[in-house]
């Protein structure tokens, strides 16, 4: 089974629920794909790193990794050179939501990216275990009605940017 494990750069430090579901991922030997970003995909890396684990790809937009703690293989993702940004990195993003069966989210309500790889997910009809963390509780996302009563807990630009994304994506129609 490959996860797909990701979250804001705004989150640095992992929780120990978050440690528990990892070491559980380890336990069972699961893939693991992670993007090459501070933050949660730093944390997540550190945290396999400190385990030894081997079973890690580290995705990277044109290949150039810029946090590979664990020297894994890196699954190099091409970019136009006209994409910025988000779009830069969204990219490698989506690889690795169609690559993954399963998705674990680290989620504030608020980053862009990281709900973009819930929608990206649920797009590929594929589930996301959610930690969200300003309830520091686990939420299955398996449909987009799931997702929305996520966001419901948000703050009220977290609708707005949710509908924004889904405006071009070819999944569920803009609420």
């Amino acid at each position: 089974m490959k996860i797909f494990i990701a979250g804001p750069r705004a989150i640095s430090v992992l929780d120990k629920e978050v440690k528990d579901r990892l070491h559980g991922i380890y336990e069972k030997n699961y893939t693991v794909l992670v993007g090459d970003a501070n933050g949660v995909d730093k944390a997540i890396q550190k945290y396999f790193a400190t385990l030894n684990y081997n079973n890690v790809l580290v995705y990277a937009s044109n290949g150039n990794a810029r946090n590979n703690i664990g020297s894994w293989p890196v699954e190099g993702v091409p970019v136009s050179g006209n994409a910025k940004g988000f779009d830069f990195y969204a990219a490698k993003d989506k690889a690795m939501a169609h690559a993954a069966d399963y998705g674990f989210m680290l989620w504030n309500g608020e980053s862009k990216g990281t709900l973009n790889n819930i929608i990206n997910l649920l797009n590929d009809s594929k589930k996301s275990l959610v930690y969200f963390s300003p309830e520091k509780s686990f939420v299955n996302i398996d449909t987009f009605e799931s997702l929305e009563n996520l966001i419901i807990s948000c703050p009220s630009e977290t609708m707005n940017l949710y509908k924004l994304l889904l405006g071009g994506q070819h999944g569920k129609p803009n609420p």
